[in-house]
Formats: C-alpha cells, sequence, structure tokens
C-alpha cells in the first residue's frame, strides 16, 4: 500500500510536534552546542514559529518533517531521524524554489551532512562567519533560479 505524503501549512494543534522536531533534530545534527542552548530557546522558536511560513510534511496523517521561512530566508528545514535521507528534505526544498526565485540559510561549518545535502540542491557558500550565540563558525547558503543575477 502507497503511503499518503503532502506538503500543507502549519496549523496551531502542530506547534508540539512541531517543536519536538524542531529540539530533537537540533540536539542530534548540532551535539557540538551545549544541549542548554536549545533547551533554552524552545519558546523563543514557539513565538517565531507562531510568526513565520512553515510548511509541514506529512506521511500518512503523521508529521515527520517541516520547514520553517521568513521571506526567502530558510530558518531551518528539520526531519524526524528515522525518516531521513528518503527525500522529505528534498520534497520540501523543492516546494519552496517553486515558489521563490532566491533562497538563503545559515548551517553550522560542522554539520558537514547538512552542507552536502544543501550543495546538492545548488546552494552555494556566499560567506563564513561566526555565529554569535554559540561562538560556532556558520557559512551563509544561496540558491538561486538560473538566470537571475546575484
Amino acid at each position: 500500500m502507497e503511503k499518503e505524503e503532502m506538503i500543507r501549512p502549519l496549523g496551531i494543534s502542530d506547534m508540539d510536534t512541531v517543536l519536538r522536531i524542531w529540539k530533537t533534530s537540533n540536539l542530534q545534527a548540532h551535539s557540538f552546542v551545549p544541549s542548554g542552548y536549545w533547551e533554552r530557546n524552545v519558546e523563543l522558536v514557539r513565538k517565531a514559529m507562531s510568526e513565520a511560513e512553515v510548511w509541514i510534511y506529512e506521511s500518512d496523517g503523521r508529521i515527520v518533517g517541516f520547514v520553517g521561512l521568513a521571506g526567502d530566508y530558510i530558518a531551518g528545514i528539520f526531519v524526524e531521524m528515522e525518516c531521513r535521507s528518503r527525500g522529505i528534505g528534498h520534497a520540501l526544498l523543492d516546494f519552496l524554489k517553486k515558489r521563490h526565485r532566491f533562497l538563503l540559510l545559515h548551517v553550522y561549518e560542522k554539520n558537514s551532512r547538512a552542507i552536502a545535502f544543501y550543495r546538492r540542491e545548488g546552494f552555494e557558500c556566499r560567506d563564513r562567519h561566526v555565529e554569535e550565540d554559540t561562538g560556532e563558525m556558520e557559512w551563509t547558503m544561496a540558491w538561486m533560479k538560473e538566470n537571475i543575477p546575484f
């Protein structure tokens, strides 16, 4: 039997699940950042999500990933650990690429898996800088539709 999969906007009832995915994903992908940093920011992220454009990836009625945006800036793509490497992040990015001419994001330099993913998706590094809150090196990466001057 084929899975029913869809991308839809964040609903109020989705918030606790999305925040759990956000926190768990950050703890797994960013072991170099003290875990207390993510704990301290849960309520800040809850507020930011309520003001941002958030798209949910749902599989058989279960939220397994999401992407958050502020304009053309991708605040983050998060996928449940057991669902990674199944094309969910790619599907979320394709969804955004159809709606935007330009996309920008930040990624920690130590998150080599994410950097490789974004490069495969056509993003290029535009800048490197130290992220103030964590002291970690971070890349600014950008994607644009072809034939659009930077």
